[in-house]
């Protein structure tokens, strides 16, 4: 059996209670996983990555030098959250978007953060997500992050912590949805037997969101990709089908009279919602990166005047920013006047001298992070680094220190996961995803993504993690 030898070791384990019980929401999972013998979980295991295959849910990953397509990972024990646990991550959810599009409305408007010395100008103004260029400007229905991909912890108390917010082009919801349906057909007694809360509604929630952003009644919509070398093209492609909205590249859309238009067999046709999957600086190189071949010349204009919704709005990066992140519990008291439903992991600043001293002094036991870093690049986890990479690494930070946070090293939780013939602890985070339009929605679960490697907290795909479907429970 290979839940008999499984073991929490002194982790919080999401499927077992520290005495070794299981928790009552696993209980039906665990009494079929016994069910069955080991080869049978197995050759599920083995459908379900055929599954995925077929489907053509693959990623390159950067500097690869076999430079080959590959699978996401995949693991076939799901992970259960409870009816009355999702309502509290839900809240929180809400509350954090909420603040965020507060802070980011006022910073490109009156700032009165920074005045009433909520949060520094040059903290503000030093990130690389903030653009000058959106002062002043009012987006349709006043929302600038309509898409939004937090990442929460569960660290070895059991509580729930916000990592980092994804605000820009936060990607994975095409995993999500495609696990979903692998995981319907790998245990489809379960989700007989289970009232799980449905997500194959997500796309069409995602365009109700986009045609609220416009006051035509049949908004022609379309969606910006990069372009089919991006590794989450797929999901582009994923999400412009289920949406019945054609997806475009840079060279297919054009400015014509301050408007935007796409090209088409019958001529020029006005679009007004672009779901843009295209980084800030390299939209418009009239307006931003000059060198930029992805955008389109003039469309941040268009975006000024009211001629098009661009989703989510340039500028929303600012709050991408790991600095600003640090801040964003004092968002949710300034603007909402609350305290924070779910707290911040605990942040230093590399730009405060005293964080920055004991920072310096204490690495071997910190996660240092770059600001803007992404993909599980340009960090440090200090107890499994080397002299020589904390030697370094505190050079770069001293030399930038703007640019630099760390946290303490976190015992994330862990959940079994099938690892070759036998069931294993691995380390786990949760990206629920969000979407802001006539009102605030989270689809219930997000992606699971699971650190494959024995001991390893770094659970993006590019660094040899996987993912798992998350089943929140009616």
């Amino acid at each position: 059996m290979l839940l008999t030898n499984y073991q929490t070791d002194s982790f919080y384990d999401e499927m077992f209670s520290e005495e070794g019980g299981i928790r009552q929401s696993y209980h039906i999972l665990k009494s079929r996983i016994e069910g069955m013998d080991d080869k049978e979980l197995l050759k599920r295991k083995a459908s379900a990555e055929k599954a995925l295959l077929s489907l053509g849910i693959t990623f390159n990953v950067y500097g690869d030098e076999e430079e080959e397509e590959r699978i996401m990972p995949f693991d076939i024990i799901p992970r259960i959250v409870t009816s009355f646990e999702w309502k509290k991550m839900e809240e929180g959810l809400k509350q954090r978007i909420r603040a965020l599009n507060l802070f980011i409305q006022d910073i490109y408007g009156d700032e009165k953060i920074i005045k009433d010395g909520v949060i520094p100008a040059e903290i503000v103004y030093s990130s690389s997500g903030y653009l000058k260029e959106c002062k002043g400007i009012k987006p349709p229905k006043g929302i600038w992050i309509h898409i939004t991909g937090t990442d929460l912890v569960r660290d070895g108390d059991g509580r729930m912590l916000v990592l980092e917010d994804n605000l820009r082009c936060p990607s994975g919801v095409s995993y999500v949805l495609e696990n979903r349906e692998v995981m319907k057909k790998t245990f489809p007694e379960l989700f007989a037997s289970l009232s799980v809360r449905p997500i194959y509604d997500y796309p069409i929630r995602l365009r109700g969101m986009l045609e609220h952003l416009s006051d035509k009644p049949n908004p022609n919509i379309g969606v910006l990709t990069p372009g089919i070398y991006n590794s989450a093209y797929y999901e582009h492609s994923f999400l412009a089908s289920r949406m019945g909205v054609p997806l475009v590249e840079g060279t297919d859309l054009t400015v014509r009279d301050d408007k935007l238009y796409m090209r088409t067999t019958k001529g020029l046709k006005q679009v007004d919602v672009l779901y843009r999957r295209i980084d800030d600086t390299f939209m418009d190189p009239k307006t931003f990166r000059k060198d930029s071949l992805l955008g389109v010349p003039g469309i941040f204009e268009v975006f000024k005047k009211g001629n098009v919704a661009l989703a989510n709005a340039p500028g929303t990066g600012v709050a991408d920013d790991k600095v600003i992140y640090s801040y964003v519990p004092d968002f949710i008291k300034y603007y909402l006047g609350e305290e924070p439903i779910i707290p911040n992991v605990p942040t230093y600043l590399c730009s405060r001298e005293k964080d920055l001293k004991y920072v310096c002094e204490n690495i071997g036991n910190l996660v240092v992070k770059a600001a803007n870093g992404a993909g599980g690049y340009g960090m440090i986890i200090g107890p499994v680094a080397s002299e020589k990479e904390k030697e370094e690494f505190v050079e770069k930070v001293k030399a930038d220190p703007r640019n630099y946070i760390a946290q303490p090293v976190l015992s994330l939780s862990r959940i079994p996961t099938l690892i070759e013939d036998k069931l294993e602890g691995r380390h786990v985070d949760l990206r629920p995803f969000i979407l802001y339009g006539e009102e605030i929605y989270v689809m219930p679960g997000g992606l699971t993504r699971v650190a494959l490697r024995r001991g390893s907290l770094v659970v993006n795909s590019s660094q040899g993690g996987g993912s798992k479907d998350t089943w929140v429970m009616g």
